[in-house]
């Protein structure tokens, strides 16, 4: 089942002679179990493909459906219900709270869907110890690193029955070695737990990870293709020699 379609998706911003066409007719889907990555240069359309996914924004024309919804049929507490228990968003910016330690954080998606604070700490923890944090969920966000941060904003994203996880350049502040760590385990909940994932990044290491990976340049898919191993394989079709 596709957890995720996008139908010739548009979304333009501004009008007249200001207007700005961040996506083109852009058609897209993740299915159960897939890791689509999305690589493009900046300027893209990538980050704009994320937030009308995840419901934070809604395109000027096209269709979107998450786990066979269209999303255009939906009030507006029906999308906040399906942002909180079907859809995990990593941000770039983290989007954690300052005055919520790293399991509170975590543990917050669950609670505002009624698991009661005990309830909700044991998968929390799970998160963070997945993710090599386990020892810092007692602390706040600005006692931790940059790439320490993004992890518990990872875990957040993965908190609960989440089936459509959107990251947003999830690697951008950690390391390689944790970079690739995080690959694995969004890999892992997909293969194991049946979630689909949309991965923005630009790194082609990262991105061959991925069942798929689909170019965007210009707002418009220019490409598409089966990941391999290696990026040299990742290259977008103009650069390819």
């Amino acid at each position: 089942m596709n957890m995720l379609e996008l139908h010739g998706v548009s979304k333009s911003y501004g009008q007249g002679g200001a207007e700005v066409h961040a996506l083109r007719e852009v058609s897209l889907t993740a299915a159960e179990g897939e890791l689509v990555a999305v690589m493009g240069p900046s300027g893209s359309g990538k980050s704009t493909l994320l937030t009308i996914a995840g419901t934070l924004e809604e395109p000027t024309s096209g269709e979107v459906l998450i786990a066979g919804q269209p999303v255009s049929k939906l009030s507006r507490n029906a999308r906040a219900r399906m942002r909180r228990r079907v859809i995990g968003y990593v941000f770039q910016d983290f989007n954690l709270l300052p005055g919520l330690t790293a399991g509170e954080n975590v543990s917050l998606p669950l609670e505002l869907d009624g698991l009661s604070a005990r309830k909700a700490r044991g998968p929390a923890l799970r998160g963070l110890e997945r993710l090599g944090l386990g020892e810092r969920a007692a602390h706040y966000p600005d006692q931790l690193s940059g790439g320490e941060r993004q992890r518990v904003a990872i875990a957040r994203s993965m908190a609960g029955m989440r089936k459509l996880l959107l990251a947003d350049e999830p690697s951008g502040a950690l390391d390689s070695v944790n970079a690739q760590a995080v690959m694995r385990l969004l890999l892992d909940a997909c293969k194991e737990g049946g979630m689909a994932a949309v991965v923005v990044t630009h790194d082609a290491q990262l991105a061959s990870w991925a069942d798929r990976v689909v170019f965007l340049r210009d707002g418009r898919v220019t490409d598409e293709t089966l990941a391999a191993p290696g990026p040299e394989s990742l290259l977008a079709p103009e650069r390819k020699q």
